[in-house]
């Protein structure tokens, strides 16, 4: 298993569960390195709960929404170097020092993280578990599929990628835990610590893989791994099998240029190769840029932007999105061989243009629609709690609650305490107001307006979760996995995760600067007019490699024909 995700067939669950239950062996081999795609998503996921209360407790977050991108993506831009990092040391030191590796940096990460005592040093600690982040998304599968028996291999593998998933949603149900505890952002972020000394003391414990091993001409402890994976009838055969894998490896290696230039020279060169990255790099770019991991990562700022000013509230209602996009990974799993990985993606880049566009529209309706700022309610806290951009507007009476948000950095909106939709008060943002406002039992807004909106809002975002996950959420890694020759499998699916992350990194980087700049409306329509070029994009250059074996994909891709790119490529066309 090399660049991508290994996509079970239908009889490999069933297969699977008889397998370790013969063998629990294997099943803990699989579950030790599958606690890295757990900490993958908790780690990725834990910090959109976190930034309420970090903006809570340092005010220059608060009031510098590139400081708040800069929390956020600083763990993508250190994925895409600990990817880097990652596979030379697979190759170096192994799996199994490759994930203990990314353990001591998850580790790390979580404690500096948690004593923090400024931004900066969360910054820092998010460097370093993007480091680990990075090491494990491409590592954990590696050892999974390498020390997996054939026939199960896919199903161990995929249970790798459900486990990312399980662990976005344990971060959701984590931060909600910590919401009233004292230390609520640092206990959400520190808790992370406690997985990877887990996964590292069960890895001390288990092989490296067989594979790797066999490439160190370390054959005995090769031989032994397999005693205790298969039966003992079919050890031989898997042994001869693994040889002829490494010997073809080794020449297809010695055969190449070497150096990165040269086979960046070689793979653009290859008519195959290059229809193939065209194809695997569209849709990892494209699922970047449908917006998804603004919706990850921020989902409960957008929750409050929406309307819900409590961050309890907030969490809690991304808890939805979260669970979702976690039952969208199983659908896939099910489906995606039967409805086809072209078909998948195009109906759901069809729901997720659908619901970006209505999801605008419902934004653009809360704005318009916010509750006006009323001079004596700004007065009813006082001359120096009223924001001095509201006061020394020319118009004050023509504001309402997002002008109030809109106009400083250091103006917040009280809402009135009978009816929140009443007119309200634009207030200094600091802790003394927030506490006066709350005093009255009225609820703060420093993000988004009351609005009547929210609602649909938040619904809108779950059916985008329920378009994305099955589709664009789990497919472009398949079509990553089938698309490349052997040779080049390595190459394209580490070519196409790079321009996975590095999209990631822009959109996350970017989303709190746009929605200040076009408004949330303005940046789910941008994020949908992105979706449109991206469904373009695959209806061209993506073909379907449903059902195909990699020989059959490779001249699919020779030949070019647009109707086979466009359609089901007939094995007897040949």
């Amino acid at each position: 298993m090399e660049g991508g995700v290994v996509k079970p067939d239908k009889t490999e669950f069933s297969e699977c569960y008889k397998t370790i239950w013969r063998a629990p062996y294997i099943m803990r081999l699989a579950m030790s390195a599958g606690i890295g795609g757990l900490l993958f998503g908790y780690d990725t996921g834990v910090i959109s709960g976190a930034l309420l209360y970090i903006r809570d407790d340092f005010k220059q977050v608060q009031k510098h929404t590139w400081l708040q991108e800069m929390i956020v993506s600083m763990a993508v831009a250190g994925a895409i170097f600990g990817a880097a990092v990652g596979g030379w040391m697979n190759d170096k030191f192994g799996r199994k020092k490759s994930i203990m590796s990314a353990d001591v940096l998850f580790w790390i990460g979580a404690i500096i993280m948690a004593f923090a005592p400024t931004p900066w040093v969360i910054i820092i600690g998010r460097l370093f578990v993007g480091l680990g982040v990075g090491m494990a998304s491409m590592t954990a599968p590696l050892y999974i599929s390498e020390a997996s028996p054939a026939r199960i291999r896919g199903a161990l593998v995929s249970t790798n990628g459900l486990l990312i998933t399980g662990g976005q949603f344990l971060s959701y149900l984590i931060n909600l835990a910590f919401t009233k505890t004292r230390f609520t952002w640092r206990w959400m972020l520190g808790v992370a610590g406690i997985p990877p000394m887990i996964q590292f003391i069960l890895m001390w414990s288990l092989p490296e893989s067989p594979r790797w091993l066999y490439r160190q001409n370390k054959v005995d402890e090769a031989r032994d791994i397999l005693e205790k994976i298969y039966p003992a009838d079919e050890v031989e055969k898997e042994m001869k099998a693994l040889q002829q894998s490494v010997e073809e490896e080794k020449l297809a290696e010695e055969s190449m240029e070497y150096g990165i230039f040269s086979k960046i020279k070689n793979a653009w060169g290859n008519k195959v190769v290059r229809r193939g990255l065209y194809a695997g790099i569209t849709v990892q770019v494209a699922q970047q840029f449908v917006g998804i991991n603004t919706v990850m990562y921020y989902s409960p700022t957008i929750v409050q932007l929406a309307g819900y000013a409590s961050n309890k509230t907030a969490l809690a209602l991304s808890l939805i999105t979260s669970g979702l996009n976690a039952a969208g990974t199983i659908i896939s799993m099910l489906f995606v061989d039967r409805c086809g990985r072209r078909r998948f993606m195009i109906v759901s880049m069809f729901g997720i243009i659908i619901c970006l566009v209505v999801l605008s529209f419902m934004f653009f309706q809360a704005s318009t629609h916010a509750p006006p700022v009323s001079l004596l309610e700004s007065n009813h806290f006082g001359a120096n709690s009223t924001c001095a951009a509201f006061s020394s507007a020319p118009n004050p009476s023509s504001w309402n609650c997002m002008t109030c948000l809109k106009a400083s950095s250091s103006c917040a909106f009280c809402a009135d305490g009978a009816n929140k939709y009443n007119p309200g008060a634009c207030l200094v943002l600091d802790d003394a107001t927030r506490g006066s406002c709350r005093a009255e039992h009225r609820s703060w807004y420093t993000q988004g307006c009351p609005s009547k909106f929210g609602f649909f809002a938040v619904l809108l975002m779950a059916l985008y979760i329920i378009s994305y996950a099955p589709g664009m959420g789990t497919v472009p890694w398949i079509v990553n996995s089938e698309i490349y020759p052997l040779r080049y499998r390595g190459f394209g699916g580490g070519t196409a995760a790079v321009a996975n992350w590095t999209s990631n990194l822009i959109v996350s980087q970017t989303f709190l600067t746009l929605t200040e700049t076009l408004g949330t409306a303005g940046t789910f329509l941008l994020f949908a007019g992105f979706s449109v070029l991206g469904l373009i994009a695959i209806f061209i250059l993506v073909p379907e490699t449903k059902g195909l074996q990699f020989e059959e994909v490779e001249k699919m891709l020779e030949k070019g024909d647009r109707l086979k790119l466009y359609g089901n490529y007939k094995r007897d066309s040949t």
